[in-house]
Protein backbone atom coordinates (compact mmCIF):
# COMPACT_ATOMS: atom_id res chain seq x y z
CA UNK A 1 0.00 0.00 0.00
CA UNK A 2 1.44 3.35 -1.03
CA UNK A 3 2.02 6.22 1.37
CA UNK A 4 -0.78 8.25 -0.24
CA UNK A 5 -3.29 5.44 0.32
CA UNK A 6 -2.05 4.98 3.89
CA UNK A 7 -2.62 8.71 4.44
CA UNK A 8 -6.19 8.50 3.10
CA UNK A 9 -6.90 5.64 5.52
CA UNK A 10 -4.86 6.84 8.50
CA UNK A 11 -7.96 7.23 10.72
CA UNK A 12 -9.21 3.73 9.92
CA UNK A 13 -7.68 1.03 12.15
CA UNK A 14 -8.71 -1.97 10.03
CA UNK A 15 -7.82 -2.26 6.33
CA UNK A 16 -8.76 -4.90 3.80
CA UNK A 17 -7.08 -5.03 0.38
CA UNK A 18 -9.06 -6.63 -2.45
CA UNK A 19 -8.67 -6.97 -6.21
CA UNK A 20 -11.23 -5.48 -8.56
CA UNK A 21 -12.35 -8.50 -10.56
CA UNK A 22 -13.49 -8.56 -14.18
CA UNK A 23 -16.79 -10.02 -12.96
CA UNK A 24 -17.32 -7.02 -10.63
CA UNK A 25 -18.14 -4.83 -13.63
CA UNK A 26 -21.59 -4.29 -15.08
CA UNK A 27 -22.80 -3.65 -18.64
CA UNK A 28 -21.72 -0.01 -18.38
CA UNK A 29 -18.07 -1.01 -17.88
CA UNK A 30 -17.64 0.01 -14.23
CA UNK A 31 -17.89 -1.80 -10.91
CA UNK A 32 -21.52 -2.58 -10.11
CA UNK A 33 -22.96 -0.72 -7.10
CA UNK A 34 -23.72 -3.97 -5.27
CA UNK A 35 -20.02 -4.85 -5.19
CA UNK A 36 -19.29 -1.88 -2.92
CA UNK A 37 -21.75 -3.28 -0.39
CA UNK A 38 -19.92 -6.61 -0.52
CA UNK A 39 -16.61 -4.81 0.03
CA UNK A 40 -18.14 -2.98 3.03
CA UNK A 41 -19.40 -6.30 4.39
CA UNK A 42 -15.98 -7.95 4.05
CA UNK A 43 -14.33 -5.03 5.84
CA UNK A 44 -16.96 -5.11 8.62
CA UNK A 45 -16.27 -8.81 9.15
CA UNK A 46 -12.51 -8.14 9.28
CA UNK A 47 -13.16 -5.48 11.95
CA UNK A 48 -15.45 -7.80 13.95
CA UNK A 49 -12.80 -10.52 13.75
CA UNK A 50 -10.17 -8.04 14.98
CA UNK A 51 -12.52 -7.26 17.89
CA UNK A 52 -12.83 -10.95 18.74
CA UNK A 53 -16.62 -10.78 18.37
CA UNK A 54 -16.79 -13.53 15.76
CA UNK A 55 -16.04 -17.20 16.25
CA UNK A 56 -15.97 -19.74 19.05
CA UNK A 57 -14.26 -17.51 21.64
CA UNK A 58 -17.03 -14.93 21.50
CA UNK A 59 -19.73 -17.61 21.40
CA UNK A 60 -18.34 -19.15 24.60
CA UNK A 61 -18.53 -15.80 26.46
CA UNK A 62 -21.71 -14.43 24.86
CA UNK A 63 -23.75 -17.43 23.68
CA UNK A 64 -26.24 -16.47 20.97
CA UNK A 65 -25.19 -12.79 20.97
CA UNK A 66 -24.05 -11.38 17.66
CA UNK A 67 -24.07 -8.41 15.31
CA UNK A 68 -26.65 -7.70 12.64
CA UNK A 69 -26.62 -4.98 10.01
CA UNK A 70 -29.47 -2.54 10.70
CA UNK A 71 -28.75 0.03 8.00
CA UNK A 72 -26.14 0.77 5.38
CA UNK A 73 -25.48 3.45 2.78
CA UNK A 74 -22.88 4.32 0.18
CA UNK A 75 -21.76 7.54 -1.47
CA UNK A 76 -19.96 6.90 -4.75
CA UNK A 77 -17.11 9.30 -5.57
CA UNK A 78 -15.45 7.92 -8.72
CA UNK A 79 -16.23 4.89 -10.91
CA UNK A 80 -13.89 1.93 -10.71
CA UNK A 81 -13.08 -0.66 -13.32
CA UNK A 82 -10.93 -3.73 -13.86
CA UNK A 83 -7.98 -3.94 -13.39
CA UNK A 84 -7.47 -2.22 -10.06
CA UNK A 85 -6.90 -2.99 -6.42
CA UNK A 86 -8.82 -1.34 -3.63
CA UNK A 87 -8.28 -1.00 0.08
CA UNK A 88 -11.30 -0.66 2.32
CA UNK A 89 -10.79 1.08 5.65
CA UNK A 90 -13.29 0.65 8.46
CA UNK A 91 -13.71 2.37 11.81
CA UNK A 92 -16.29 2.77 14.56
CA UNK A 93 -17.46 6.34 15.08
CA UNK A 94 -19.85 5.94 18.00
CA UNK A 95 -21.31 3.33 20.32
CA UNK A 96 -24.86 3.38 21.69
CA UNK A 97 -26.62 1.15 24.18
CA UNK A 98 -27.35 -1.66 21.72
CA UNK A 99 -25.59 -0.51 18.52
CA UNK A 100 -22.54 1.05 16.99
CA UNK A 101 -21.84 2.89 13.75
CA UNK A 102 -19.10 1.86 11.35
CA UNK A 103 -17.70 4.05 8.58
CA UNK A 104 -16.17 2.55 5.44
CA UNK A 105 -13.86 4.14 2.90
CA UNK A 106 -12.87 2.51 -0.41
CA UNK A 107 -9.61 3.75 -1.94
CA UNK A 108 -8.52 2.91 -5.49
CA UNK A 109 -4.84 2.07 -5.86
CA UNK A 110 -4.91 2.90 -9.58
CA UNK A 111 -6.40 6.36 -9.02
CA UNK A 112 -4.95 7.04 -5.57
CA UNK A 113 -8.34 8.49 -4.59
CA UNK A 114 -11.37 7.72 -2.45
CA UNK A 115 -13.84 5.84 -4.65
CA UNK A 116 -16.68 5.48 -2.12
CA UNK A 117 -17.64 6.10 1.50
CA UNK A 118 -20.42 4.62 3.55
CA UNK A 119 -21.85 3.74 6.93
CA UNK A 120 -23.15 0.61 8.57
CA UNK A 121 -25.29 0.58 11.70
CA UNK A 122 -24.53 -2.60 13.64
CA UNK A 123 -27.13 -3.76 16.17
CA UNK A 124 -26.38 -6.35 18.86
CA UNK A 125 -28.93 -9.15 18.85
CA UNK A 126 -29.66 -12.20 20.98
CA UNK A 127 -30.31 -14.72 18.23
CA UNK A 128 -31.57 -17.40 20.64
CA UNK A 129 -34.02 -15.22 22.57
CA UNK A 130 -34.76 -12.75 19.80
CA UNK A 131 -34.41 -9.02 20.11
CA UNK A 132 -31.76 -6.41 20.74
CA UNK A 133 -29.29 -6.55 23.62
CA UNK A 134 -26.68 -4.18 25.02
CA UNK A 135 -23.30 -4.04 23.32
CA UNK A 136 -21.19 -6.48 25.37
CA UNK A 137 -18.59 -4.78 27.55
CA UNK A 138 -15.80 -6.83 25.99
CA UNK A 139 -16.86 -5.54 22.56
CA UNK A 140 -16.80 -1.95 23.81
CA UNK A 141 -13.32 -2.48 25.19
CA UNK A 142 -12.14 -4.14 21.95
CA UNK A 143 -13.50 -1.26 19.86
CA UNK A 144 -11.85 1.30 22.13
CA UNK A 145 -8.59 -0.63 21.85
CA UNK A 146 -8.74 -0.70 18.06
CA UNK A 147 -9.77 2.95 17.81
CA UNK A 148 -7.34 4.14 20.49
CA UNK A 149 -10.01 6.20 22.26
CA UNK A 150 -12.93 5.99 24.65
CA UNK A 151 -16.53 6.38 23.61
Amino acid sequence: MSDSIKALLSDYPVHLELPVLWGNMDAFGHVNNLIYMRWFESARIAYLEAMGSMGPESEAVYPGIGPILGHTDCRFKIPLEYPDTITVGVRVTDIGEDRFNMEHKVVSHQHGKVAAEGNGLIVCVDYKRGGKVSVPQAWREAIEGLEGKSF
